[in-house]
Protein backbone atom coordinates (compact mmCIF):
# COMPACT_ATOMS: atom_id res chain seq x y z
CA UNK A 1 0.00 0.00 0.00
CA UNK A 2 1.34 3.42 -0.99
CA UNK A 3 1.22 6.03 1.79
CA UNK A 4 0.71 9.74 1.08
CA UNK A 5 1.27 12.07 4.03
CA UNK A 6 -0.44 15.34 3.16
CA UNK A 7 -0.84 16.49 6.78
CA UNK A 8 -0.41 20.27 6.98
CA UNK A 9 -0.47 20.65 3.19
CA UNK A 10 -2.60 23.41 1.75
CA UNK A 11 -5.03 22.96 -1.11
CA UNK A 12 -4.45 21.66 -3.78
CA UNK A 13 -1.28 19.84 -2.63
CA UNK A 14 -3.07 16.77 -1.15
CA UNK A 15 -4.80 16.20 -4.51
CA UNK A 16 -1.60 16.67 -6.49
CA UNK A 17 0.34 14.29 -4.21
CA UNK A 18 -2.40 11.65 -4.49
CA UNK A 19 -2.70 12.05 -8.26
CA UNK A 20 1.06 11.51 -8.63
CA UNK A 21 0.78 8.12 -6.89
CA UNK A 22 -2.25 7.15 -9.00
CA UNK A 23 -0.28 7.95 -12.15
CA UNK A 24 2.54 5.70 -10.90
CA UNK A 25 0.01 2.86 -10.84
CA UNK A 26 -0.78 2.54 -7.13
CA UNK A 27 -3.62 0.05 -6.67
CA UNK A 28 -3.98 0.77 -2.94
CA UNK A 29 -3.37 4.07 -1.18
CA UNK A 30 -3.49 5.47 2.30
CA UNK A 31 -3.76 9.27 2.29
CA UNK A 32 -3.40 11.32 5.48
CA UNK A 33 -4.90 14.83 5.58
CA UNK A 34 -5.92 17.21 8.33
CA UNK A 35 -9.09 18.94 7.08
CA UNK A 36 -12.50 18.07 5.67
CA UNK A 37 -12.03 20.02 2.43
CA UNK A 38 -8.97 17.89 1.62
CA UNK A 39 -11.00 14.75 2.45
CA UNK A 40 -13.69 15.82 -0.01
CA UNK A 41 -11.25 16.81 -2.77
CA UNK A 42 -9.07 13.70 -2.51
CA UNK A 43 -12.12 11.43 -2.25
CA UNK A 44 -13.61 12.95 -5.41
CA UNK A 45 -10.31 12.47 -7.25
CA UNK A 46 -10.00 8.84 -6.15
CA UNK A 47 -13.62 7.95 -6.91
CA UNK A 48 -13.28 9.62 -10.32
CA UNK A 49 -10.31 7.31 -10.98
CA UNK A 50 -12.38 4.26 -9.96
CA UNK A 51 -11.10 3.72 -6.41
CA UNK A 52 -13.27 2.75 -3.47
CA UNK A 53 -12.59 5.04 -0.52
CA UNK A 54 -13.03 4.64 3.23
CA UNK A 55 -12.41 7.54 5.61
CA UNK A 56 -11.47 7.23 9.27
CA UNK A 57 -10.72 9.98 11.76
CA UNK A 58 -8.49 10.19 14.79
CA UNK A 59 -8.16 13.61 16.38
CA UNK A 60 -7.02 16.04 13.68
CA UNK A 61 -5.95 13.24 11.33
CA UNK A 62 -8.19 11.94 8.58
CA UNK A 63 -7.08 8.74 6.85
CA UNK A 64 -8.42 7.85 3.42
CA UNK A 65 -7.90 4.20 2.51
CA UNK A 66 -8.41 3.63 -1.21
CA UNK A 67 -8.40 0.55 -3.38
CA UNK A 68 -8.63 0.44 -7.18
CA UNK A 69 -11.93 -1.14 -8.25
CA UNK A 70 -12.26 -3.53 -11.16
CA UNK A 71 -13.49 -2.17 -14.50
CA UNK A 72 -13.38 1.18 -16.21
CA UNK A 73 -13.20 4.57 -14.53
CA UNK A 74 -16.06 7.04 -14.82
CA UNK A 75 -16.72 8.14 -18.36
CA UNK A 76 -15.30 11.43 -19.55
CA UNK A 77 -17.44 13.76 -21.68
CA UNK A 78 -17.52 12.93 -25.36
CA UNK A 79 -14.67 14.67 -27.19
CA UNK A 80 -16.88 15.58 -30.18
CA UNK A 81 -19.06 17.71 -27.90
CA UNK A 82 -17.70 21.27 -27.41
CA UNK A 83 -17.30 22.06 -23.73
CA UNK A 84 -17.41 25.53 -22.23
CA UNK A 85 -15.98 26.47 -18.84
CA UNK A 86 -16.53 29.70 -16.95
CA UNK A 87 -14.27 31.02 -14.20
CA UNK A 88 -15.94 33.61 -11.97
CA UNK A 89 -13.44 35.47 -9.78
CA UNK A 90 -15.57 38.49 -8.80
CA UNK A 91 -18.96 38.94 -7.18
CA UNK A 92 -19.77 41.79 -9.59
CA UNK A 93 -19.62 42.08 -13.36
CA UNK A 94 -17.91 45.08 -14.87
CA UNK A 95 -16.25 48.18 -13.50
CA UNK A 96 -16.42 50.48 -10.52
CA UNK A 97 -20.17 50.70 -9.89
CA UNK A 98 -20.74 47.87 -7.38
CA UNK A 99 -24.52 48.20 -7.37
CA UNK A 100 -24.71 47.94 -11.17
CA UNK A 101 -22.10 45.16 -11.14
CA UNK A 102 -24.23 43.07 -8.75
CA UNK A 103 -27.31 43.49 -10.98
CA UNK A 104 -25.30 42.58 -14.09
CA UNK A 105 -23.74 39.48 -12.48
CA UNK A 106 -27.13 38.18 -11.33
CA UNK A 107 -28.56 38.79 -14.82
CA UNK A 108 -25.53 37.09 -16.39
CA UNK A 109 -25.97 33.95 -14.23
CA UNK A 110 -29.72 34.02 -14.84
CA UNK A 111 -29.18 34.10 -18.61
CA UNK A 112 -26.70 31.23 -18.46
CA UNK A 113 -29.24 29.11 -16.57
CA UNK A 114 -31.72 29.58 -19.45
CA UNK A 115 -29.34 28.71 -22.31
CA UNK A 116 -29.99 25.56 -24.31
CA UNK A 117 -26.22 24.82 -24.40
CA UNK A 118 -25.08 25.41 -20.83
CA UNK A 119 -21.43 25.39 -19.76
CA UNK A 120 -19.96 22.08 -18.62
CA UNK A 121 -18.40 23.73 -15.57
CA UNK A 122 -18.52 27.03 -13.70
CA UNK A 123 -15.79 27.57 -11.14
CA UNK A 124 -16.07 30.25 -8.46
CA UNK A 125 -12.89 31.69 -6.94
CA UNK A 126 -11.83 34.71 -4.88
CA UNK A 127 -14.82 37.02 -4.28
CA UNK A 128 -16.82 35.01 -6.81
CA UNK A 129 -17.46 32.40 -4.08
CA UNK A 130 -19.83 34.89 -2.43
CA UNK A 131 -22.27 34.36 -5.32
CA UNK A 132 -22.80 30.77 -4.14
CA UNK A 133 -23.81 31.70 -0.58
CA UNK A 134 -27.18 30.23 0.49
CA UNK A 135 -28.66 33.70 0.98
CA UNK A 136 -27.18 35.25 -2.22
CA UNK A 137 -29.82 36.17 -4.78
CA UNK A 138 -27.68 34.53 -7.48
CA UNK A 139 -27.60 31.14 -5.72
CA UNK A 140 -31.01 30.16 -7.17
CA UNK A 141 -29.63 30.42 -10.72
CA UNK A 142 -26.50 28.51 -9.77
CA UNK A 143 -28.63 25.71 -8.30
CA UNK A 144 -30.64 25.61 -11.56
CA UNK A 145 -27.42 25.20 -13.51
CA UNK A 146 -26.20 22.47 -11.18
CA UNK A 147 -29.52 20.62 -11.44
CA UNK A 148 -29.31 20.86 -15.25
CA UNK A 149 -25.90 19.15 -15.23
CA UNK A 150 -23.38 22.00 -15.07
CA UNK A 151 -20.57 21.12 -12.65
CA UNK A 152 -20.28 23.89 -10.05
CA UNK A 153 -16.87 24.08 -8.35
CA UNK A 154 -16.23 26.42 -5.42
CA UNK A 155 -12.67 27.18 -4.30
CA UNK A 156 -12.16 25.80 -0.79
CA UNK A 157 -9.18 28.07 -0.09
CA UNK A 158 -11.37 31.06 -0.90
CA UNK A 159 -14.34 29.93 1.23
CA UNK A 160 -11.94 29.32 4.11
CA UNK A 161 -10.38 32.77 3.64
CA UNK A 162 -13.80 34.46 3.79
CA UNK A 163 -14.95 32.05 6.56
CA UNK A 164 -18.03 31.02 4.56
CA UNK A 165 -17.45 27.31 3.85
CA UNK A 166 -20.50 26.27 5.89
CA UNK A 167 -22.68 28.90 4.16
CA UNK A 168 -22.26 27.64 0.58
CA UNK A 169 -25.63 26.84 -1.00
CA UNK A 170 -24.67 25.05 -4.23
CA UNK A 171 -21.79 23.27 -5.88
CA UNK A 172 -18.86 21.29 -4.61
CA UNK A 173 -16.07 22.67 -2.47
CA UNK A 174 -13.07 22.13 -4.72
CA UNK A 175 -9.41 23.02 -5.17
CA UNK A 176 -7.16 24.88 -7.59
CA UNK A 177 -5.93 21.68 -9.25
CA UNK A 178 -9.41 20.34 -10.06
CA UNK A 179 -10.58 23.77 -11.19
CA UNK A 180 -7.57 24.20 -13.48
CA UNK A 181 -8.00 20.70 -14.87
CA UNK A 182 -11.63 21.43 -15.76
CA UNK A 183 -10.90 24.89 -17.19
CA UNK A 184 -7.93 23.84 -19.31
CA UNK A 185 -9.79 20.76 -20.54
CA UNK A 186 -12.61 22.85 -21.99
CA UNK A 187 -12.82 23.92 -25.63
CA UNK A 188 -13.89 27.45 -24.62
CA UNK A 189 -13.15 29.30 -21.39
CA UNK A 190 -14.71 32.55 -20.22
CA UNK A 191 -13.25 34.45 -17.28
CA UNK A 192 -15.15 37.02 -15.25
Amino acid sequence: MVKVNAMGKLCPEPVIMTKAEIEKGAAELEVLVDNDIAVSNVTRLLEGKNYTVEVSRSGNERKLTAKKAEGESKAEPSKHEKLTAILVAHDVLGGNDKELGEVLMKAFLGCISKLSHRPAVIAFMNEGVKLVLKDASSCEYIKELENAGTKILVCGTCTTHFDITDKIGAGTISNMFEIMEMITGADNTLIF
